[in-house]
């Protein structure tokens, strides 16, 4: 999986869990992600970490995509691959931002 992805599906995973509890938890299993010492990583380092992870892509595209159009070595299926893992990753996080508005849009329309 890309490296890029893995911070998005952690978070998509977080959203898609079926118990908020479990989630909030972390534990192994539950959809929650757990950093290397245990300890639940908060949702919003998840997306932090997703959004500088897809800029990241797509600087990564803009440097390929000048290299092929100055000439410096850089081959087209190289600045394509680099073009489309940006793409990915944008819309990826894309759909992560809408079902997060959406998750909102619902809990807002509860009636206590």
């Amino acid at each position: 999986m890309l490296p890029a992805m893995s911070g998005i599906e952690a978070g998509l995973n977080l959203l898609a869990a079926g118990t908020p509890s479990a989630a909030a938890q972390g534990t192994p299993g539950s959809g929650g992600a757990v950093a290397a010492g245990g300890a639940p990583v908060p949702f919003g380092d998840l997306l932090t970490d997703a959004v500088g992870q897809v800029n990241q892509l797509e600087n990564q595209a803009h440097m390929t995509v000048t290299g092929l159009m100055t000439g410096s070595g850089v081959d087209v299926h190289q600045a394509m691959i680099a073009t489309q893992k940006a793409s990915m990753a944008f819309e990826m996080a894309l759909s992560v931002r809408n079902k997060a508005i959406q998750a909102y849009q619902q809990v807002i329309g509860m009636q206590f």
